[in-house]
């Protein structure tokens, strides 16, 4: 679920609110988008994926923690992880879900 725009990384772009699948962000005049409709959040990650500047958090949970329950915050762990983004080795090479389908047909 979409848990947090850093202020301070996000420059303003706005890729986040025109590719969020679900229109969970709204669009701040000279600001970060907020999160507006962080319930309907489908933990997608392509907000995150897209975010040039790693300022977006997507907690891998559906759902929100019980208040005042801290979790880690890792900007850009997904991107990180496949390796989308400045300076990251792509992972594609390394994904073997062919094989997993090839068995099946």
């Amino acid at each position: 679920m979409i848990e947090i725009v850093d202020s301070e990384r996000c420059t303003g772009c706005k890729i986040c609110v025109r590719v969020c699948p679900i229109n969970v962000f709204d669009v701040v005049p000279d600001g970060p988008p907020r999160i507006a409709r962080q319930s309907d959040c489908q933990t997608c990650f392509i907000c995150e994926l897209y975010c040039p500047e790693d300022a977006l958090f997507v907690a891998p949970q559906v759902e929100p923690l019980p208040k005042g329950e801290m979790r880690p915050v890792e900007f850009g762990q997904y991107r990180r992880a496949i390796g989308w983004g400045r300076d990251r080795q792509p992972t594609a090479d390394q994904d073997a879900s062919f094989e997993l389908l090839a068995r099946v047909h």
